[in-house]
């Protein structure tokens, strides 16, 4: 039997939700960064590459402050996820981290959520699960959901 060494963690699905977060920032910063939010592609990493390509400047430190500012609103710590992140910490599994949203916003998130100090690894955008993988480990357990994170910490 293998010893479980490492997990990666979808942030959204088994910590903390950062979609309507994103959907706010993008609907509140469309008419000052110069772009129609409704034009951007669903996939946060896409839209975050489409910003890129039309030069809105500084979204990545927009979008930061704007969390900083508003992730308590969305973003709540949950005292069972807290404690299956201990769980596996004090078990001595490497944890990981893998969204789709942009780092600042992913950092932010995992703040608030009280999260990051037990995250070894972060991985945002396109591939993130697969560059999570290379830093962890192929056999890292995948963790997409909280009954998942639940059932991995007991």
């Amino acid at each position: 039997m293998t010893r479980l060494r490492s997990v990666a963690i979808d942030l959204d699905g088994a910590l903390g939700d950062t979609r309507p977060l994103w959907d706010e920032w993008i609907s509140s910063a469309s008419a000052l960064l110069g772009f129609d939010a409704v034009t951007l592609p669903t996939d946060r990493a896409e839209a975050a590459a489409e910003l890129d390509r039309r030069g809105a400047g500084n979204w990545r430190a927009l979008l930061e402050r704007f969390s900083e500012e508003r992730a308590p609103v969305y973003l709540r710590r949950d005292a069972t996820a807290s404690a299956a992140l201990r769980s596996l910490a004090a078990a001595g599994r490497e944890i990981g981290v893998f969204t789709d949203a942009p780092e600042p916003l992913a950092r932010v998130a995992l703040a608030q959520l009280g999260a990051d100090r037990r995250v070894a690894a972060l991985e945002t955008g396109t591939g993130a699960l697969e560059r999570l993988f290379a830093t962890l480990g192929e056999d890292a357990l995948v963790i997409r959901t909280r009954p998942e994170l639940d059932q991995a910490s007991a």
